[in-house]
């Protein structure tokens, strides 16, 4: 893990004293340095200070003192970003959106409007009595607040059957560089009204503007659940299993790909579980109907179709310690090996017929590169999670570690895909946008410049220098 070095520049923001009251203000060194870095191994700067405001009013307060000010602003939320995205690349001022955290849900619209800072989680159970939920189905659901999956267009595990965040966001409640309180959207399933600014600031990583408050289309919970744990003799079996299936017009609630060394892992962080070491896919469905033995049926026979060595269908009341052993793939890659350390998590999307081709990709790299990498990802939607555990101390390792991340990367944006899924671009991706976008970076500079003008929204993430 890189250490944060001490910001470059000190900036006054004794001026927050007055804009935040409540004593929700950190200007003390032990607290900024937990402010200073999230999940990633990624470098930020030490702020010099951190605030945390309790409404949209007083993000509007701090945001118009520190832009007449030229004091940088990094929004947070969870801190469990794993490209940087909300650490302080300039010091300044953490703004924190965790106090923000207020539910009040509409189940005769399918709707909620909460607060930034309501972490994922949390809403689900709120949610849970009416028969509703918000739907990506992330793996750091208990950390990772709405705020944070707006900002970084999050996704997950049932994002193949009902989209990412950006697909349920109705509303949004910004707060601009300037101070000023802007709603985005309406609380309706469609709107033909006007630019979508809605969408342009989801995904935007806190560059345009703070969220403060989102309206969230939500889902029933599905009544009938049906899953198997699927094993193939090699992981092109396997991911091939996943592009015939979607291709199939076969609609999924998940499936999850785990090659052999993810499994591996699993099995000697957890005593509860005991998974087959080959290259596996979870395979979920949801029905409300009597169908779902028949897509179960049929999700078999293409899995037959591809050499499978096992079925093994999954009890509905043990679904959830499959799930909760497919969430804890991160913490059993770390505890995996002694003293050694995850060197990133790689985060790439494909087209779906590509997938074979990218967990290929991967393999091959970590051969010629002699790195321990694991992999594991949604398949059902071309996504693709990859971890190499590396010698902290070896700097040889680490820089072969990140040689295999950017050869992976580009082969996805070559395939037609994407250098980020579900993570954001953050520090860490901003060297692979313009190959993916190309041209078009100058439209997004153009929509940064219009909306921050002075540059003070978390500065050094998302767009590469010009």
């Amino acid at each position: 893990m890189e250490r944060c070095p001490g910001s470059s520049h000190e900036y006054d923001c004794a001026f927050l004293d007055e804009a935040i009251t409540d004593g929700r203000v950190a200007h003390g060194t032990s607290v900024r340095e937990q402010y200073a870095s999230d999940e990633s191994p990624h470098a930020g700067r030490l702020p010099d200070a951190v605030v945390w405001p309790a409404s949209t009013d007083e993000v509007a307060a701090v945001l118009a003192a520190a832009n007449d000010r030229g004091v940088p602003v990094t929004p947070r939320s969870g801190g469990s970003g794993l490209e940087g995205n909300a650490i302080p690349t300039a010091g300044g001022i953490v703004l924190s959106t965790a106090e923000i955290e207020h539910v009040e849900v509409s189940p005769d619209d399918l709707q909620a409007t909460v607060g930034a800072g309501v972490v994922y989680d949390d809403l689900n159970e709120r949610l849970a009595p009416y028969g509703l939920r918000f739907a990506p189905g992330i793996s750091s659901g208990d950390v990772a607040t709405v705020g944070g999956m707006v900002a970084t267009n999050a996704s997950g595990f049932n994002a193949v059957r009902y989209g990412e965040t950006r697909d349920h966001v109705r509303r949004l409640e910004v707060v601009t560089a300037d101070g000023r309180v802007v709603e985005c959207g309406r609380d309706v399933v469609k709107t033909s009204a006007g630019y979508s600014l809605k969408d342009l600031f989801v995904g935007s990583e806190g560059t345009l503007g703070v969220v403060t408050e989102v309206t969230l289309g939500l889902i029933g919970i599905p009544e009938h659940r049906r899953a198997a744990l699927v094993t193939f003799p090699s992981r092109v079996d396997a991911s091939g299993a996943v592009a015939d299936a979607i291709g199939s017009a076969l609609v999924p609630g998940a499936i999850e790909f785990i090659d052999t060394t993810a499994v591996k892992m699993l099995n000697a962080y957890r005593d509860d579980v005991s998974f087959e070491e080959r290259p596996t896919l979870i395979i979920e469905l949801h029905a409300n109907n009597g169908g779902i033995e028949e897509d179960l049926a049929f999700a078999k026979a293409i899995c037959e179709d591809h050499g499978m060595r096992s079925w093994e269908a999954a009890a509905e009341e043990n679904l959830d310690d499959i799930w909760q052993a497919r969430r804890d793939k991160y913490h059993a890659t770390k505890a995996y090996r002694e003293d050694w350390e995850v060197a990133l998590v790689g985060d790439v999307v494909v087209p779906i017929s590509a997938y074979p081709e990218i967990v290929d990709e991967v393999a091959r790299a970590s051969e010629d590169l002699d790195l321990m990498t694991s992999c594991v990802g949604h398949a059902g939607d071309g996504n693709l999670h990859f971890t190499p555990l590396v010698d902290p101390d070896d700097e040889e390792m680490l820089e072969r570690a990140h040689e295999l991340n950017e050869r992976v990367v580009r082969t996805a944006i070559s395939l037609g895909g994407s250098a980020t899924g579900e993570h954001g671009v953050g520090i860490g991706k901003r060297q692979f946008m313009e190959g993916e976008h190309g041209p078009a970076l100058d439209l997004m500079r153009s929509v940064k410049e219009t909306f921050d003008p002075n540059g003070i929204l978390n500065p050094g993430k998302v767009l590469p220098d010009s």
